[in-house]
Formats: structure tokens, sequence, C-alpha cells
């Protein structure tokens, strides 16, 4: 099943729907054109399975899916006529131009505690009393 992701005028996701697949004509057009008429709104088709430029599987792993616009969409999310992205999720994080994931200008201890960031510092910060991973 597809998914569609609604448009604002600024490009901005502002809901996600499951409707039918693209290879499917209603009345002589696509499902994402029948739902911009219907609906009088942009809308970008969106795939549940895509997250960082790559299409993950049913047992979560990269397979040779297409990956369909970057990311999954999700309220809030933008869209730039490539792909989707989260909001900036701190001011110094920068956006990644092939996963259109946000990155940290540090990157994030993998020793199986768990870490916050701290944007004063710029830097993980242990969470104290965590379990680890």
């Amino acid at each position: 099943m597809a998914h569609y992701a609604f448009l604002n005028s600024n490009n901005i996701v502002t809901e996600v729907i499951p409707g039918k697949d693209e290879t499917e004509i209603i009345d002589g057009v696509t499902p994402q054109q029948w739902y911009e008429n219907y609906r009088g709104q942009k809308c970008i088709q969106t795939s549940y399975n895509t997250r960082g430029g790559k299409h993950y599987g049913a047992d979560g792993q990269p397979d040779n899916g297409v990956a369909l616009n970057k990311n999954y969409a999700g309220i809030g999310y933008t869209w730039d006529g490539t792909g989707f992205h989260a909001p900036q999720p701190f001011p110094s994080w920068k956006l990644n131009a092939d996963s259109y994931l946000w990155e940290a200008p540090t990157p994030m201890p993998t020793d199986g505690k768990l870490y916050q960031w701290v944007e004063a510092d710029l830097n993980w910060q242990l969470i104290p009393d965590a379990p680890t991973a």
C-alpha cells in the first residue's frame, strides 16, 4: 500500500495517509494526481520502508527495493523536491545530502550507553543511571 504526504504552501508535510498504489489508475489519472485534485493540495508519495535514502525489507534490513524520496514523510517534515527530511533538531546539526538525516557535529559514542545531545557544549552527555543497550 502506498502512502501520500500532503504539503502546505511552504512544502511542509501536514498529513500522511495510506492510499492506492501508483500503478493503479483512477478515472484516467494516477492516485497522486487524484488526491491532489480531490484535496486541492499538493501531495507526494512516500514509502514506509524508506529511511536515510535506503529501502528496508520486512526483516528491518536494507534490501534492493526502491528508496522513495529519501525518508518516510512525517508531519512537520520538509519536501525540497528531492526528498523528505525532519525538522532540524539542533542549530549545530547539518543535513546529510545523501541520507537526508540530521548529523551532530560530534558523532554519538557507540559504547552501548545512552547519551543526550547538549547543544551548549556541542557534545554528547551520558545519561546517568540509564539502562544500557
